[in-house]
């Protein structure tokens, strides 16, 4: 009988085992959530710089080139609510962006009398924390902070503030 006793051996993990093993898990998710959401938040501002410097200037340089004049508002640069494309409407940047939001972002064009302008800003501060400012010089500025960057920000890149 005491020779049974020892062939006994122990299947599965004590309940000790599984708290330690879910509670090593939680410290290192607390540790990496933060790093990870900042990371998102970069990519997002990120992807803004990138939609105004590589949609928007384009689709402005095209537009000025068919039509003489730069375009004063999103809807210009947009695809047309029906018929062919034209100065009120010239389809050169997809439609999400033409209404002003896209990634998180909210898009604005205005016209000045040397050509336009361009920001985008974050819908939410969880989104991200810097807004950005562009013009026809094609010079991409930053602003760190929810006020809408302008032309005597930072520029995108630059460790100046």
């Amino acid at each position: 009988m005491v020779k049974n006793r020892l062939k006994f051996t122990r299947r599965g993990f004590s309940l000790i085992e599984l708290l330690i093993v879910i509670s090593i898990i939680l410290i290192i998710l607390a540790i990496a959530l933060p790093k990870l959401n900042k990371a998102q938040q970069y990519a997002r501002e990120m992807a803004a710089a990138t939609t105004i410097q590589r949609a928007i200037h384009p689709a402005e340089a095209q537009f000025m080139s068919q039509y003489g004049r730069y375009a004063v508002s999103l809807t210009e640069l947009g695809p047309p609510s029906s018929g062919s494309p034209g100065p009120s409407a010239a389809d050169l940047i997809p439609g999400d962006l033409s209404k002003g939001e896209k990634g998180g972002y909210k898009y604005t064009i205005t016209g000045t009398p040397q050509g336009y302008q361009v920001n985008a800003e974050p819908t939410s501060q969880s989104i991200g924390s810097r807004t950005f400012y562009s013009d026809q010089s094609l010079v991409i500025h930053q602003h760190n902070g929810q006020e809408p960057a302008t032309a005597t920000d930072a520029e995108l890149g630059s460790t100046a503030k």
